[in-house]
């Protein structure tokens, strides 16, 4: 398993860091769209990226959050 993992630490590095992004990105898509349901699932499910490209790819752009900008409506 050592050698392995000494064998191939370039790809392992590349997969781990590519997995925390795209979890992160889905963890702060869910928060914002204040999908409780789908932020527990990302945060304690490990699928090596296959849930958090599914949640960003395709159901996170079937929903938007509108920003009030709080000096835009002072000027109002």
């Amino acid at each position: 398993m050592e050698a392995f993992i000494e064998k191939n630490i370039g790809m392992l590095s590349l997969i781990i860091f590519l997995v925390t992004t795209l979890k992160g990105l889905a963890l702060w898509k869910a928060a914002q769209l204040s999908q409780r349901g789908w932020f527990i699932a990302i945060l304690f499910l490990n699928t090596l990226g296959i849930l958090e490209a599914i949640y960003i790819l395709f159901v996170s752009k079937r929903y938007s959050v509108e920003i009030q900008n709080e000096f835009q409506n002072d000027l109002r």
